[in-house]
């Protein structure tokens, strides 16, 4: 898996995100996912959302996945605030 196959899955499974994926060994992968989808989830449920367009590749092609979830508000409040950046 590559950070771009990352990206595209989950773009898929959630459409409209913004999506930024690293990664410096094509295992272990850093994600920033922006979408409306979050919105009133807490973030286990964010993170559900996100393993959900991952699949069974989790664990296997994904050994380990760092996930910063957010709502178009709460970026938008992050950026503003100069706190954060889309990666990718």
């Amino acid at each position: 898996m590559t950070p771009g196959d990352i990206s595209a899955l989950i773009s898929a499974h959630l459409p409209g995100c913004e999506v930024a994926v690293e990664s410096e060994d094509n295992t272990h992968f850093d994600a920033t996912v922006v979408s409306p989808a979050f919105e009133g989830l807490p973030p286990l449920g964010r993170h559900r959302l996100v393993y959900e367009a991952l699949g069974t590749r989790m664990g296997v092609e994904i050994h380990a996945l760092s996930i910063r979830a957010h709502t178009p508000e709460e970026w938008r409040q992050l950026n503003k605030a100069g706190e954060d950046s889309l990666r990718g």
